[in-house]
């Protein structure tokens, strides 16, 4: 082992990237098994120890359970704030140099088993995704890596985790070039495809060759091609509300600042919806598999409101509050203590969103004798609905045709994935991931420019090196102080060092030469206010328009205290500009 260790760290690092990969999606895929497994085999304990129960005993107290555990766990054990994993990814590629603390490569699945095996309204998918994010980060680590071969790693275990949960090795790759990792360069391809492809193979050999999701579909039709542009219109509009409501809930339940105070009222509402409409339990895919078939739900016994089940509109009615509802329910999940993500709730949005729509076209049009193949819709609104909500159109067409076969309906998948995408980027520029991010300045996007003011930390470039004046000095002592320098700008500071004033040489150079005035003429006589002050945690973006509005060369710089630091130059932030941006452009 010490002698292949050796060998290893001798190795070029391009070398130990493509080893590394290998090895991070054969444990991403690991990881996926384990949490798919966590998840059943805790729904079947509980199937069996309740098995004399009532529905209404699962649906009202067991979601609140699971919810109640995971708080549980990350207070006592976690000790760690790990909801939104895709979004945490994003934080940590472009704030945290791509470094993942090491228990989130079993945390959010031991949270998130947890939460969904009880019935938590939450999919999995994000928290494998966080899962597979940390082992890459974590193995970049050990392996003395590179920052930008970390960065990569993390794309990688993203991907594997992606491949490895839906054996969709494709989906995984594009899901990481979408949304994760936007400049990603052309040499990352390889670990990218080695680390998905050994991730899917691990699927496979512990989970079977079936298809995540089985289902029967009919020949595509030319003449329906105006109902799938109908189909990726009202997508849109169903994405644009999935996000915003998704948002306004999360502020509205964080204003309870007692988490179990939080835990009783989310637990208690959920546990209604879920009585009230039983698909909402858990991830809801048992419910797909019976539309992606074109089959009935039968609710008899399960729910007060099966009686709409029985009239023509009362389905297209019900599955509507469905749809409506799977956000609130979503929602309270997660702001409860659970665990858990929106890719899941997403896919289940957007097949109901296309079962709807066919079943209202079929029954608006049964007289002209017009109808359209429900569970052709229903997969093609998954796609529609992950464009819109994730704008991801490749991820969404290239998942939803790997994991339910559904290759002879790729010209739909494109119609409504792209008409759903493009409606809701008239309006909505962020995804459901990346749209706290983006308010924040903290977002990495395609734009090259943008990414590079995204990547530089404004407390890296200021410099200490001018020599600290004090506002009480004499003339001739601030000339004694300066003798010896050659800098052109000086602070001048109060007792405490906070930053009072400067003294530009060009400004006082022939003041200097008054000899007469020495003794008499005090710093804070001649000192100017810096024409803006640059905050160390300040963003980048903001830094340079505080240079373009006073066009100076240098600007100081204080802490959140207003204690000097230092200066920063305008040249070293461009010399930082070009080395980042040449590192994330290059080939």
């Amino acid at each position: 082992m010490r002698r292949l260790l050796n060998l290893f760290k001798n190795l070029q690092e391009r070398n130990k990237l493509l080893i590394l990969s290998l090895l991070v999606g054969i444990a991403s895929g690991l990881a996926a098994v384990v949490l798919m497994k966590l998840i059943h085999l805790i729904q079947q304990l509980l199937a069996s120890a309740l098995a004399g129960s009532t529905h209404a005993l699962l649906y009202l107290v067991l979601p609140g359970i699971g919810m109640l555990a995971s708080l549980l766990l990350l207070k006592y054990v976690v000790k760690d704030n790990i909801s939104h994993g895709v979004t945490k990814v994003l934080l940590a590629v472009s704030q945290n140099e791509s470094r993942i603390k090491p228990h989130n490569m079993w945390s959010s699945i031991l949270t998130s088993s947890v939460t969904i095996g009880f019935g938590g309204s939450v999919g999995a998918e994000a928290p494998i995704v966080y899962t597979g994010a940390a082992i890459g980060s974590n193995f970049a680590r050990f392996a003395g890596m590179s920052h930008r071969s970390m960065t990569t790693l993390i794309g990688c275990g993203a991907a594997g985790a992606i491949a490895g949960i839906f054996k969709a090795p494709l989906a995984g790759v594009l899901f990481t070039l979408e949304i994760l990792l936007f400049n990603i360069s052309m040499n990352s391809m390889m670990p990218l495809l080695l680390s998905t492809v050994s991730a899917t193979v691990v699927s496979y050999v512990f989970l079977g060759h079936s298809l995540p999701f089985q289902c029967t579909l009919t020949p595509f039709s030319m003449w329906n091609i105006p109902f799938y542009i109908l189909l990726g219109l009202v997508s849109g509009a169903v994405s644009l509300y999935f996000i915003r409501m998704t948002l306004w809930l999360e502020d509205r339940l964080g204003k309870v600042l007692n988490r179990y105070a939080r835990w009783a009222c989310c637990a208690a509402a959920l546990g209604l919806l879920i009585f009230l409409f039983p698909p909402l339990y858990g991830e809801g895919y048992d419910s797909l598999g019976v539309l992606l078939n074109g089959g009935v739900v039968d609710m008899d016994g399960q729910t007060p409101l099966a009686f709409m089940l029985h009239w023509r509109w009362g389905v297209p009615v019900f599955f509507l509050l469905i749809l409506l509802l799977k956000v609130f329910s979503m929602t309270l999940t997660n702001a409860g203590g659970g665990v858990g993500g929106t890719f899941g709730p997403t896919l289940f949005v957007g097949a109901i969103t296309g079962f709807v729509v066919a079943r209202i076209i079929n029954l608006v049009f049964a007289g002209a004798d017009i109808s359209v193949p429900e569970q052709n819709f229903v997969l093609v609104g998954m796609a529609a609905l992950m464009a819109g909500v994730m704008q991801a159109p490749m991820t969404a067409i290239f998942l939803i045709a790997e994991i339910t076969g559904g290759y002879d309906l790729f010209l739909p998948l494109i119609i409504a994935s792209c008409f759903s995408f493009g409606s809701i980027r008239l309006v909505e520029k962020y995804s459901i991931y990346t749209k706290r991010i983006a308010q924040s300045g903290k977002l990495l996007t395609h734009d090259n420019d943008q990414a590079v003011l995204t990547l530089l930390k404004t407390s890296d470039l200021v410099r200490d090196k001018y020599p600290r004046v004090s506002m009480t000095n004499t003339l001739g002592e601030f000339v004694d102080i300066i003798s010896d320098s050659d800098a052109q700008v000086f602070p001048v500071l109060d007792a405490r060092q906070h930053l009072k004033g400067i003294i530009e040489m060009d400004h006082v150079r022939k003041l200097m030469f008054e000899s007469d005035k020495y003794g008499t003429l005090h710093v804070m006589d001649f000192m100017e206010a810096p024409p803006a002050i640059v905050f160390l945690d300040e963003k980048m973006e903001s830094v340079m328009d505080k240079f373009d509005r006073t066009g100076a060369w240098r600007l100081p710089a204080v802490d959140s205290d207003m204690v000097y630091v230092g200066f920063l130059s305008k040249s070293r932030i461009m010399n930082a500009y070009r080395t980042e941006l040449k590192e994330i452009s290059q080939d």
